[in-house]
């Protein structure tokens, strides 16, 4: 029986999120007369030739620091030198910064493209794949520059996940934690009953904690494709991560994004919004898989970069706070003047 998850676009179309074979959903999925153009970095072209093999292709870099405007305009220029034209399908096939800049690159060429996202990375198939948000960083600011445009298609293939390091999976754990913590208290209970290493060795478990996760976010999308208010809650621990990343280039995102949820958790016990015995609920799993609960950066440095935040609105930024685990909601803060 097919897994998969319809979210409605806003042409009234769908974007599919289909769990299985990457090989066999894309010969299901891929239009059949189109001419298919997969992006990709050295690395996913290394560890998976064989998916690669039967499209164009175009390798990029790796690392944040390719997730910039020169690397559109670098593979805008290649298209055009390929004469890749309206009917081009652009097939992402990697982490979070592939997927992230493919989409971009198809929403904006020829005034926007077909496309589709094989996500290799954990993080990238529970997140960045996932809901239509495609952009790249400007200054060392995260997806300061992109779009909402949700691929035609999702594969989320478990069996790709197998040559990911440990620290890669863990990260991406973090955000299937921030998904439960949001939604669904059934999967942060599969979490607090399981062990890093089951999830590294089950692969029919992985993959159900991938599709609930999923499924979270799936529904709040749904609801909400443009982020005009309930899907701001997709971003707990997220805004205090990506300053956090801001000041260190060390930190992965996920990880970062656990530090965040640390923060906000305990942010949240001292204001009521949620118990104590919640907050430590949230941060005792994080501390059990190996997640950074507290923020690695300096307190005033790290609030310089909350003050430039994008969400910020004047002197109110919008935190999302647990009230419970399976339920959070967004709250506005005032944030002080900038530290000397």
């Amino acid at each position: 029986m097919e897994r998969k998850i319809l979210i409605p676009r806003l042409d009234g179309s769908e974007s599919k999120v289909a769990f299985g074979s990457a090989g066999e959903l894309l010969a299901e999925f891929l239009p059949a007369t189109a001419r298919v153009i997969v992006i990709a970095d050295a690395n996913i072209d290394r560890c998976h030739a064989e998916l690669l093999a039967p499209y164009e292709k175009i390798i990029i870099g790796q690392g944040e620091s390719i997730k910039t405007l020169h690397t559109v305009e670098e593979l805008v220029r290649e298209l055009i030198s390929r004469e890749a034209d309206r009917s081009t399908f652009l097939l992402g096939i990697g982490g979070g910064i592939v997927t992230d800049i493919t989409g971009f690159v198809a929403s904006i060429y020829m005034r926007g493209i077909r496309f589709g996202f094989v996500p290799t990375t954990l993080l990238a198939q529970v997140d960045a794949s996932v809901g239509g948000k495609n952009g790249v960083n400007l200054d060392g600011f995260k997806n300061m520059v992109g779009c909402f445009n949700q691929p035609e298609f999702v594969i989320c293939d478990s069996a790709l996940l197998g040559s990911l390091p440990d620290r890669e999976f863990r990260a991406g754990i973090a955000e299937m934690v921030k998904a439960a913590v949001i939604g669904d208290e059934t999967l942060f209970e599969l979490f607090e009953n399981h062990s890093f290493d089951d999830f590294r060795k089950d692969t029919e478990l992985l993959s159900q904690a991938i599709e609930r996760a999923v499924r979270v976010k799936a529904a709040i999308v749904e609801r909400d494709e443009r982020e005009a208010g309930e899907r701001r809650l997709l971003n707990l621990g997220h805004t205090i991560g990506h300053a956090i990343e801001k000041c260190s280039r060390k930190i992965l995102h996920g990880e970062a994004v656990a530090a965040g949820m640390g923060v906000v958790a305990r942010y949240a016990a001292e204001r009521g919004v949620c118990s104590t015995e919640c907050a430590e609920r949230i941060i005792t799993l994080l501390d059990n898989y190996g997640l950074p609960t507290s923020s690695p950066v300096d307190s005033h440095e790290l609030q310089n970069a909350i003050l430039r935040d994008k969400k910020r609105r004047g002197n109110l930024l919008a935190l999302i706070l647990p009230e419970r685990v399976g339920k959070c909601r967004i709250e506005e803060v005032e944030i002080c003047e900038k530290q000397s």
